[in-house]
């Protein structure tokens, strides 16, 4: 490789995605009309183990074989020029030049500039620094989180609490969660709470999935002054996400799930202008003040997983955000309704689909505690050869999330299905 490559070379469209450009649209009836395949239209992009069927995307969409080759080629040529690419020593491009094409495609993805934008790894990362660095919040004012938050961006929000002399106010999502109760909720919790200043906002539940109407619960509390740090760790590369359209001034979120980046890769959004509402990262000096970078770490990184983020990020839209959304939905509708006539079954997810996308959740009869959800993972995957993943939180109990990827297929969800009818009866 020359001493340009590998940032900012151009990605050659025939190894991209072997002709993915040309892959079927994925039906919308793919729920009623597909016949169970052991393949789908993306099967063949994945070089993955399928020992045991993974429907835990939510935690890692992991790479396609054209962007996991590409990744182990940064990772040799970062490896061969160590420390002299490390400090621009180089000819050509400095290291920061060849690592701004990953900032400047993500900033297009979500609608922003790249000054407003740092690359970081992860959206837990990302959001931590947002939450803990918020500096408008003054003693005895209100900060607020729901149940369906994460639970490390819930551990945030208690550490503001604890450190800053503020109040921290719970919020429980009804349940159905229709998009008419949801606003209510935030509603009477903006006109309840004269002192509320800061809301954490989760845009898709890692819980059970709930998307909220974001752009609706924003101009609510806009009018009275709040600020919302938006949790978009699972919905950047699922779904459409413009900050200018949610009108979002704070956002943290990964690339390793659904723009199917290398594992260690996320950001954080902050809009022009209120850089100084978010305070250096640790006092981080490294950068201008201004200079949104400095509100993220900024140690001795996985560079070669950065400058493998536009090769991804291409990817992503070589799929098509609409095909990857429309496919997936239909995966997640082809398990719900094959279950749904069990007795006692519980479907922890709500019918409007403008309040889902691929994240589901259910509850078997009888299931009450985190341990039983727990025995229940251990006993889809050991009997079954199943992983889905037992999830504690939500107001209404803990729940099974099934997050079915781009490489799963019908016959995966089929092996769902059949492990939750035989061990419907485990609790009752």
């Amino acid at each position: 490789m020359t001493n340009n490559s590998p940032a900012l070379s151009i990605i050659d469209r025939r190894t991209l995605l072997w002709g993915a450009a040309a892959l079927p649209l994925a039906s919308p009836a793919l729920a009623q009309s597909h016949d169970g395949s052991k393949t789908g239209p993306y099967t063949e992009l994945y070089d993955i183990d399928r020992t045991i069927v993974s429907l835990d995307a939510a935690y890692y969409g992991a790479m396609t074989r054209a962007t996991h080759a590409y990744y182990r080629q940064n990772t040799d040529w970062v490896n061969s020029h160590h420390s002299v690419f490390l400090r621009s020593a180089l000819a050509g491009p400095t290291r920061d030049e060849r690592l701004q094409p990953a900032t400047d495609d993500v900033a297009k993805l979500i609608g922003a500039s790249p000054a407003e934008v740092a690359l970081c790894a992860g959206g837990t990362e990302a959001l931590y620094g947002l939450i803990v660095n918020y500096t408008p919040l003054k003693p005895g004012d209100t900060i607020a989180m729901a149940d369906v938050d994460y639970d490390e961006m819930q551990y945030a929000m208690e550490h503001l609490e604890a450190t800053r002399d503020v109040i921290l106010k719970r919020v429980a999502i009804p349940e159905p969660s229709t998009t008419g109760n949801i606003l209510e909720a935030y509603e009477r919790l903006f006109n309840e709470t004269p002192r509320l200043r800061m809301l954490l906002l989760t845009h898709v539940s890692n819980r059970n999935g709930l998307v909220m109407p974001v752009a609706d619960i924003a101009k609510m509390a806009k009018s009275r002054g709040i600020d919302i740090i938006l949790d978009a760790a699972q919905s950047v590369g699922l779904m459409p996400v413009d900050v200018d359209a949610m009108d979002i001034d704070f956002m943290g979120f990964s690339l390793h799930k659904w723009v199917a980046a290398p594992l260690g890769t996320g950001g954080v959004y902050i809009r022009e202008g209120r850089k100084n509402d978010i305070a250096p990262w640790l006092g981080n000096r490294i950068r201008d003040q201004d200079d949104v970078r400095a509100r993220v770490p900024t140690g001795t990184i996985d560079f070669a997983a950065k400058l493998t983020v536009p090769h991804a990020v291409a990817q992503h839209y070589e799929i098509g955000p609409d095909r990857k959304l429309t496919y997936l939905r239909g995966l997640r509708d082809y398990w719900v309704e094959r279950v749904r006539d069990i007795r006692g079954l519980e479907i922890v997810q709500p019918n409007d689909r403008d309040r889902y996308a691929v994240i589901g959740a259910f509850r078997l009869p009888g299931q009450t505690t985190i341990e039983q959800a727990r025995e229940v993972q251990k006993r889809f995957v050991e009997r079954h050869g199943v992983l889905v993943v037992a999830k504690a939180g939500l107001a209404s109990g803990p729940v099974m999330r099934v997050t079915p990827a781009l490489f799963n297929t019908p016959e995966d969800l089929n092996r769902l299905v059949a492990a939750i009818r035989v061990e419907r009866s485990l609790f009752v």
